[in-house]
Order: C-alpha cells, then structure tokens, then sequence
C-alpha cells in the first residue's frame, strides 16, 4: 500500500482474516509438535543450534547464555526467556522421561523452583539427543531459509529415536491443546518393529496388537497408573487418540512403636508439585480436614524422594490414606490427548497412526541418506576409474603431460586421447607421484572394488521396499539396546469387583514382584526392578545380594544384635547396587552400625505353621526365635539377640524347628546337631553354646543341613575344601566337633559356602579384583584331606571374605537345594571355575575363558577315569558281596569272618554315600571297598536326626558303609571329640574360655 493512500476493508473480514493467520502461527510455529521428531519448532531450533556449536556429548559444557544467544540470533527471534525456559525443561529428568540437554547447575526441580539465571548454568547434548540430529549432513531432511533468510534451519529431524511418544509433549493452541503422556523406549521400539514385519498387512494390526508391547504410559516420576474397567480405558484412549488414566503416588506404612504408624510417599504423579502437596496436607491438617496427622516433614534428597507423614495412636491409617487420595493431587487424572502436526496441519492420531506416521518418515529417511550415499559413491568411483586409465596408460599419460603447453592443454588432450571427462581429467593432473608406486596402485584397485560393492548393496537396498524396513527396524534395535531402560511407573488393573478405595498403600495395588536386594561395600543398598541380577564390576562386587519379593519384610542383622525390619517395596529401584541409597536413609540403622545378614519373611504366616530365625556368634552362641515375634516394617531397631562383650553377632539362619543345623571355625573344625537342641527365646535373650572352641578360634559360618547340599571351606590362601553332608557327623550340641580340614597356620579359613554344586558366591580378595565362582568349581574330597586351590593368588594377596548370592526365596517356596528358576548371573555363563574374574566390563576375558575351558576338559577326562574305576570297584564289591550271601545262606563258611558280616547289611547301604551328589562319589567309592583294602573307616551316611548313638549291627559286626543312625567311634589312633550326642569320646585337656550365655 502507498503511503498517504486510504483502503476500506470490511473489519468482520479483516478481524476473521487475521485471527485465522495468528491461530495458524500458533498452532504451526509454537504449540504443537511434529509427529515425526516429536519436537516444537523452538525444541529444534534449540538442539540444532547446540549441534551447530559442536557441543556434543563427548564436548565441553558452554554457558547456557552463550547457547540461548545463538540460537536467537540465528533461529528463534523471540524472548530469551522463553527460549531459556524451553532448553531447561528438556534438561530436567523429572520432566522428561530420556533427557535431550544435559544441564550443568540448577535447572530447576520437582518442587517448583525455578532454573538458575542462564549466566549460571552449563550444558550441552545428551547422547540420545545426538542420534536425534545424526545425519544431517547426509541429505536426509528438508532445510529451509532462518527468519532474515541468511541461514538454513532444518524444517524435521532425522529422528532416531521415536521422541513424540518416548518423551511426549503438551501445548496449548488456540482452540486446541496438546498432551501426550511420555512412553517406555523400549516398549515403543518393540511396537515399532511389529508394525514393521507386518507393514504388508498392516491393516490387520490392531491397536490391541500393538498394547502387548505399549502397556501405556511411563512417566519420569513414576506412580501407579489404575486400570479400571478391565483396561477399556486406556485401550480406548490409545484407539481415538483421546482419554484419561488416573495416576496414584506410591506410598507405604512404616511402624513407629507404641501403636504409632507412619506414611512415606516415594513417587509422586507427574507434574505434580512437591512443594506444594506438603503445604496442602499442611492445610487440611491445620483446618480439620485430615485428622490423626502429629507430624509432616520432607525427607527428600539427591537419593530420592521421601515425604513422612506421621499419625498418632488414635488415627485410622485407612481413613487418613483415603482423604489423600480424595482431596490432595497424591491421586490425579493425566489427560491424554495426541494432537500432532503431520504434514503441517494438526491431526488428532491413534496408537497405530502415529507409530506409522514415525516409521513412514524413517523410512524416508534412510531412502534419502541411501541415495546420497550412492550419489557419493558413484561419482568416487567415476574418479578411480580415471586413474585406472591413467595408471594402466602410465607412460603414455606421462609423455601427453610432458608435451602440453599448460594445464588446460593437458586436460584437452587426455580427455580426447582416453575419452575422459574433466572431472577424471582433472583427478589425473592432481594425483600425487607417491601414488604411482606398486602399493598405491594396488589401494586404488582395492578401493575401487570396494566401491563398486557399495554401489551393489545401495541399489538393491533402494530398490528392494523390505531392505529398507530391515535398515530401519536394525537401527531402531540399536537405539533400544543403547537407551532403553526398565519401566518406571507400574499400571495395575483391578481386578472384577475390586475397588479403588479399597486398595490404598503400593503393597495392596502392585503384584508380588522377584527382586534382587543388594548392598555394597560402602553400606548403600537398592533392589532391582525385576528378577534379573544386574552386572558388576571385579571391584564393586556388592557384600550382600539376597533373593526376595516386594511383599516380603526384609530385615537388616547388625554385628551388634539390633536388626531393623523394612518393606522390600520402600527400597530405591536401581540399575546397578552402586547406585542405591545409604542403609540409613531407608531404615533406622546408625552409622556406625556393621550389617552381617540380610533375611526376609511374608507379613503373614499361615495358622499352624513354625518358622524360626537362629542367630550365630562368632564366639558360638546360638539362639532361635519364633518368626512370629519379629515385628513388621518399623522405624526403630529392636533386639534379635543379646551379644556378649567382645562378642558379635555372625550370621542368621531361617528354620523350621526340625532341622539340623552346622557351625564351622576358621581352624578347620565343624559341628552338626540337632536344631531341637535350642529351645526358642525371646528376642532379648543371648543363646547358648553352641560349640567348644579352643584359643584363639571364632566361628567363619553357620547354616542349615540339607542332605543334597556341599559344604565348601576356603582359606585365606584361596585354598578350599569340599565337602559331602554325609561326611558331616551328627553330635551333641556344645562339643569340639570333627576335624573338617587342617588349614596351615597364617592361611585360616575366612568362610564358607554351604548349598548346591551350581551356587554362585563373590570371592574378595585384598588387593585384586573381587571374582566370582560356583560351588561346583572344586572338586569333591574328604575330611582332613588336602585343600584345592580355588583361585590363584598373586603374592601377598589373600582372601578376605565370601559373598553369597543367596536365594532368599527358596526357603519360603520349599525347594532349597535347587537351583534359582531363572538363570541369574553377573556374566554369561562360561566353563567352570577360572573363567570367574569380573574385568571392569563385566565380561570374562578371553585368557581366563580359554584357560576354563581348557580346564574343564581335564576334568572330564578325569572324571571318566575315574567313573571307570568305580564302576570296576563297585562291580567287585557286588560280587564279593554276593558270593559271601549264598554261602551263609547254605551254611557254607565265607573266606573270612568280615566278609560274612558285611552280607548281613543291606545292599543299598553301600551305595548310599555315592548317590548324595557328584562331588561325593570318590569318597563314597572309597569306603565301599574299605572292607577289602582293611583300612580305618568314618560314617558316611546321613544319621537319622534323632538317632545318635544306637548302632545297626549286632556287636563286634564290621561293615565297610554305616547305616543310618550310627555314629560308633571310628578306629582311629587319636579320638575325635563329640562324635556322639552322649559324648563316647572325651574332649581334649586344652583349656578353652567358655562365653557367657544366658541359658545352658
């Protein structure tokens, strides 16, 4: 328009005109994101600014100042708050559920406080942002002129991570609005590929299909997604692209004495404000509306999140727990609402719609970059094709070079004497003479080979549909192996007739989950998200994994006697062990408090049934309590034993009341009697004795006998000794016991493993890596024999203490003596024992492999030898056996008086000992031909628990296996002490100090 000049123009027009223009901007360049890279236009401008800049993940942090000036200048002409409040929220992991920008500084937090000035604070790309932008510089977007037409920005991302639903979004337009709640990666890749292998047929994917792989939202905070309706809700939100899920915090009780509970919330719904629920239960509290509430504190740390909410004795915990949820944002509705732009106008999509609308973009990607690619590796090979010629015609293109009066002249001529195009003719004038060597002519016909494959493989990619969907589905596997993680916020669908308001702390709405709880060296303990044992270093091996479920009460055994009972549920989900929360952060443990034994119970035991928790001193007091007097998950310690001073509290065995149980001492000696022995305490009580030590000896372990289990005993020097059960005696309770092995002085026993053969335990060493190994490593042997290197020590070295991944689980579900359900293992499973050392990467490294596998044929080949020997052992026995019958039978004499009483035994019971487990078959071999070899023999057949001492055979009988029941002095020279519960054998005269014990 002319300046000076007047239009009339109709208002109700120009206003709709206008307004139409405005609400187009907005919805276009502002508030709705791209269904393809999931990002508004100043997100992209943002990231594709920091890439500009180089700041990669690998790169030094720069000024966020420094960042929100760029990207104005050249980008984004709008407020540098905006821009500032935009780049933060992309760093904060509460917001985000994969974060694109890794802030250095206060980028702000869960409580509502802002982000520090931008003068303050650092950053620079993540590493899953940097595969979002990957590949720009391939031809595989559209780029567009910046607002002042000087640069170009790029109108999409290549996108290799599905960011719309991975990390959602929300924005508000005019006349619409945006929310799209955040996604598990790997359960949208998993989606994504199944769309992918069916992309023929697709129509006959259902949004149903699609939920097996996205069970729904997962949101950064957590909480608990509630399900009602048999799912209809959420499958209904998924189809029509809108809906609603209500999300819950995740809460748990704690007792706190004298009838007193406590509430802890953990996990809040998202975008709910910290700060701000404190103050609105501070409110209701203040003016009536919560009743029973003394206390109200927040407890939250960099470890997690933690807000206590205490009642008094007259509160109903139900009642205080059911206002929460009513009247405070603790339980929430998310809306959900999938409006994205595709193609540039706003498209409300369906699960399904926009997992294609991704994939069709992808795909168009990886067509683009193969296409620029093979542009590239087409005219690359125009050019070796031009210094074939040459190199082929060397002395002639020489000579022509030679003779030309210039550059051009030369040019000219060779492209007319060798048909050539310039630009082959120019890729001769510029070769340098070092490529004329017989190398460098052979690197260019191997370079031109290999270019010439590559153009093969990009032209049958480009024409071959499906080749293009494997590339992408490859690449979106990729991206899950590096980035996925486990699910953090649960979904729990009620079951028909189940309500709500009935369901109201995490125990009563989440499923019994197998967990892993483990605790480190420097006392921080987490539990992992499912049944799989996480991977550690050599060096960080935890001090305690125990197998549980998130139902259970887990109990924490000081050195001291204390113990502190807690939820399984309230412990920190974690990655790896090292990355859990102090002991005392979770429980009311003192600092300077030394955790021995982890064990966990059911909250509730059945009526009717007995379980007992036994206690061990390292100085040998026993003491059992009853399960039922242990209380549940509190915040105060209580007794589980009285320790003596100098004493200290070693292990806790969980029992039936009818067991066995077994002690041994780092001197070599062990002890096995009958749990009736200890009768129940009470929790303040110290034990009694459980077995006489002599100077200078203390207990390395306790546990319980199971007949299929082996004992293994290691010493300092990384020696071992293997053992059968049935070489264990029973004995009286509070004797010397038997002489197990003979440890040389200086390299005592540390402690022991007692399970199955395939046990995995952590050996830590003092100054090298912790390993790990399974029981089944060393080889079976007898009492008092030789130890078995276990491990090989470098010098000055030595063991300093066993780790037991533990199975807690098995005694609960009745099938200890087994091996866990699922394989469980740091590192994929190897040969056998050496293979074990953990390098920093988790991984057995090759040396150690081979070494193993080398070692574990040896071991076969030695155990077929030795099953030969057995077998032709065995089968003479047998024969000899059966001679001896025929001939009492008849009246006939035998060759010899102890043949004949062996025939009066019965014929299983030399076969017995041998069938305990493998590591037992040469010892059991050995006794069975005792009898014809005349040498001294020891029981090794399980006694019967209550009968000790009466003997199977009429007197002066010998036999070369002990039925069971007999425990009849063995003919040795020297007497063993405590080989009977009535004591046949004295105890030696050397003084041992006796601790105090409450009872005798």
């Amino acid at each position: 328009m002319e300046i000076g000049l007047v239009k009339n123009v109709d208002i109700d027009q120009e206003m709709q005109q206008s307004y139409l223009d405005y609400a187009m901007s907005v919805i276009v360049a502002r508030a709705l994101p791209d269904a393809r890279d999931g990002l508004k236009p100043v997100q992209r401008r943002i990231l594709y600014g920091m890439y500009d800049m180089g700041l990669r993940a690998d790169s030094s942090y720069k000024k966020s100042a420094r960042i929100v000036g760029e990207v104005l200048g050249k980008y984004h002409p709008h407020g540098d708050q905006t821009v500032y409040e935009a780049m933060a929220r992309l760093a904060q992991d509460f917001s985000m559920r994969y974060a694109l920008v890794d802030g250095q500084g206060n980028f702000g937090s869960v409580d509502g406080d802002p982000p520090a000035a931008m003068r303050y604070t650092e950053a620079r790309l993540t590493p899953a942002a940097v595969d979002i932008l990957a590949q720009l510089d391939r031809d595989t977007i559209d780029f567009s002129r910046n607002f002042d037409d000087s640069l170009n920005e790029p109108d999409v991302l290549p996108a290799a991570i599905p960011n719309l639903l991975v990390n959602g979004a929300s924005g508000i337009a005019v006349g619409m609005a945006t929310s799209i709640p955040p996604h598990n990666l790997g359960e949208v890749i998993d989606a994504l590929n199944y769309l992918l292998e069916r992309w023929e047929i697709q129509e006959d994917v259902t949004v149903s299909d699609l939920m097996k792989f996205v069970k729904g939202p997962d949101f950064p905070t957590g909480g608990i997604i509630m399900h009602e309706n048999n799912g209809e809700d959420l499958l209904a939100a998924y189809a029509t692209g809108r809906g609603k899920v209500i999300l819950r915090g995740k809460i748990h009780l704690e007792e706190m004495g004298r009838g007193k509970n406590r509430i802890i919330i953990t996990e809040l719904p998202y975008q709910i404000n910290k700060a701000s629920l404190i103050e609105r239960i501070a409110e209701l509290a203040r003016e009536g509306g919560l009743d029973g509430i003394s206390d109200l504190r927040d407890e939250s740390d960099r470890q997690g999140m933690r807000i206590v909410i205490e009642l008094n004795k007259v509160a109903e915990t139900e009642n205080v727990l059911r206002d929460l949820y009513r009247r405070t944002p603790l339980q929430s509705t998310f809306r959900i609402s999938l409006l994205a732009l595709v193609d540039g106008e706003p498209h409300m999509l369906s699960l399904k719609q926009a997992l294609r609308v991704y994939l069709e973009h992808r795909i168009t990607v990886v067509r683009r970059r193969s296409e620029f690619d093979l542009a590239k590796a087409r005219a690359r090979a125009h050019i070796l094709e031009g210094l074939r010629v040459a190199l082929n015609n060397l002395d002639e293109v020489i000579n022509l070079i030679r003779k030309a009066q210039d550059v051009e002249d030369a040019r000219s001529k060779l492209m007319k004497r060798f048909k050539l195009t310039e630009i082959q003719a120019n890729a001769i004038l510029e070769m340098q003479l070092r490529r004329l060597a017989a190398l460098e002519r052979r690197k260019i016909e191997l370079e031109y080979k290999e270019v010439q494959d590559q153009i093969g493989e990009l032209e049958g990619l480009l024409h071959s549909p499906k080749k293009l969907r494997l590339v992408v589905g490859d690449e979106l596997k990729a991206m899950k192996a590096a980035y996925a993680d486990r699910r953090r916020t649960q979904i729990v669908a009620l079951k028909d007739g189940a309500e709500m308001r009935n369901l109201l702390t995490t125990t009563d709405l989440m499923p019994t989950q197998n967990v892993w709880v483990g605790v480190t060296e420097d006392g921080l303990i987490g539990r992992t998200a499912g049944d799989t044992l996480p991977r550690w270093s050599g060096r960080n091996a935890p001090r305690q994994v125990y197998a549980t479920n998130t139902h259970q009460t887990l109990y924490l055994v000081a050195s001291d006697g204390r113990a502190a009972a807690i939820s399984v549920q309230s412990l920190p989900e974690v990655e790896r062990f090292e990355d859990g929360v102090l002991l005392r952060k979770v429980s009311p443990f003192e600092e300077e408090q030394k955790l021995v034994q982890l064990f966990s119970a059911p909250t509730r035991l059945e009526d009717g049934e007995e379980h007992y928790i036994v206690t061990v001193s390292r100085a040998g007091l026993v003491k059992k309590s009853s399960i039922r007097d242990l209380p549940g998950p509190s915040t105060q310690l209580f007794w589980l034993a009285k320790v003596n001073p100098g004493d200290e509290i070693g292990w806790a065995v969980l029992t039936d009341g009818k067991s066995e149980l077994m002690l041994a001492t780092r001197k070599g000696m062990v002890i096995r009697f009958t749990e009736e022995d200890v009768r129940p305490m009470g929790l303040v009580a110290a034990g009694v004795n459980g077995i006489k030590l002599s100077q200078n000896d203390q207990l390395i372990g306790a546990a319980r006998i199971l007949p299929e289990f082996d004992l293994l005993l290691v010493g300092r020097d990384g020696k071992g000794w293997r053992l059968p059960t049935a070489q264990l005696p029973v004995q009286g309770r509070y004797g010397q016991g038997a002489i197990a092995c003979k440890p040389q002085a200086g390299a005592e026993l540390v402690s022991l493993v007692y399970s199955h053969p395939g046990q995995e335990f952590v050996i830590h060493l003092k100054d090298a890596a912790n390993k790990v190994e399974t029981l089944d490593a060393i080889s079976g042997g007898r009492r008092q024999s030789t130890g078995k290197p276990l491990i090989a020590l470098k010098p000055g070295d030595q063991v300093t203490g066993l780790t037991l991944i533990e199975d807690g689980m098995a005694y609960w579900e009745k099938r200890q003596g087994k091996a866990l359900k699922k394989v469980r293992r740091v590192a994929a499973p190897e040969a056998q024992a050496d293979q074990l050392a953990l390098p920093l990467d988790g991984q057995p490294g090759r040396k150690r492999a081979a070494a193993a596998s080398n070692k574990t044929i040896a071991d076969k080949a030695k155990s077929e030898r030795t099953a030969k020997t057995v077998k032709s052992a065995v089968a003479k026995t047998k024969a000899t056996t059966k001679a001896a019958a025929v001939k009492t039978e008849t009246g006939a004499k035998t060759p010899t008086q102890k043949t004949a009483k062996t025939a009066v035994k019965p014929k299983k019971a030399p076969a017995k000992p041998a069938a305990v487990n493998k590591g037992a078959t040469k010892p059991a071999v050995k006794s069975s031909t005792s009898t014809a070899k005349k040498t001294k023999t020891i029981a090794t057949a399980r006694p019967a628990a209550k009968s000790t001492t009466k003997p199977a055979a009429k007197p002066g009988t010998r036999s070369s296996t002990k039925p069971t029941g007999t425990t009849k002095k063995p003919a040795v020279k020297k007497p063993v002490a405590g080989t009977s519960k009535a004591g046949s054998t004295k105890a030696p005269k050397t003084p041992v100090k006796k601790p105090k014990s409450t009872t005798e």
